[in-house]
C-alpha cells in the first residue's frame, strides 16, 4: 500500500465511520444472543490490504477510538485489535491472497481471537462479570458474524483504498517484446 496524505485521510475516515456504525447500529442488534462486531472485520481487511504495519496501526487507532467513545479502560480494545490487524497483515506478507474466501475465513477466525482476547484481558484486569458457557456461544456467534460481514466489507474497503493498492495500479507503457531467435 502506498501511503500518501490523501490515503491517510481515507483510512482515518474509514476507521471513524466503522466505529460510529458499530456503536450506532451493530451494537443494538442481537441475533441468537450475540451482537455482530464489525470492527475486527474492518481491521482484518485493512491488514490484508496494507500489511502488518498498516493493520497494527489501524487496529490500535480503531481500538483507541472505541475505548474513548465508550469511556472504558483505554488500551484493552487497542491491544486486541492491534493483534488482529498485525496477524492479518503478516498473513498477507507471507502468503498470496488468491482465493476470495481467504478474507472471510481470516475475518471469522481473527474475530474469534479478538473476542476471546478481549474477554481474557477484561478478566485479568479484574472486571466483574459472570462467566458461563454462554460466553462460548457468544464467541462462536461473533466469529460467524465476522465471517459473514467480511463478504460485503472487504470489497468495500478495497474499493475505498484502491488508489493506494500496489497490485491494483494499472501498468503503463508497452509490454516487452519477447526474445526471438533467428
Amino acid at each position: 500500500m502506498i501511503i500518501t496524505p490523501k490515503i491517510v485521510l481515507r483510512l482515518a475516515l474509514l476507521m471513524l465511520v466503522a466505529v460510529v456504525v458499530q456503536l450506532a447500529f451493530f451494537s443494538r442488534i442481537s441475533l441468537l444472543g450475540a451482537s455482530p462486531n464489525v470492527l475486527p472485520v474492518v481491521v482484518v481487511c485493512l491488514g490484508l490490504l496494507g500489511g502488518a504495519v498498516v493493520g497494527a496501526v489501524c487496529g490500535f487507532a480503531v481500538g483507541f477510538l472505541l475505548d474513548s467513545a465508550l469511556l472504558q479502560t483505554l488500551g484493552v480494545s487497542s491491544l486486541v485489535l492491534l493483534t488482529a490487524g498485525y496477524l492479518a497483515g503478516r498473513y498477507r506478507e507471507s502468503f498470496d491472497v488468491t482465493s476470495p474466501l481467504i478474507a472471510p475465513a481470516l475475518a471469522g477466525s481473527l474475530t474469534l481471537l479478538a473476542s476471546a482476547g478481549f474477554a481474557a484481558v477484561q478478566l485479568m484486569l479484574g472486571v466483574e462479570s459472570p462467566v458461563s458457557l454462554l460466553v462460548l456461544r457468544e464467541l462462536v456467534m461473533q466469529a460467524i458474524f465476522g465471517l459473514l460481514l467480511a463478504f460485503p466489507v472487504y470489497p468495500l474497503v478495497r474499493r475505498v483504498l484502491s488508489p493506494a493498492l500496489v497490485e491494483d495500479t494499472p501498468r503503463r507503457g508497452r509490454l516487452p517484446i519477447p526474445f526471438r531467435t533467428a
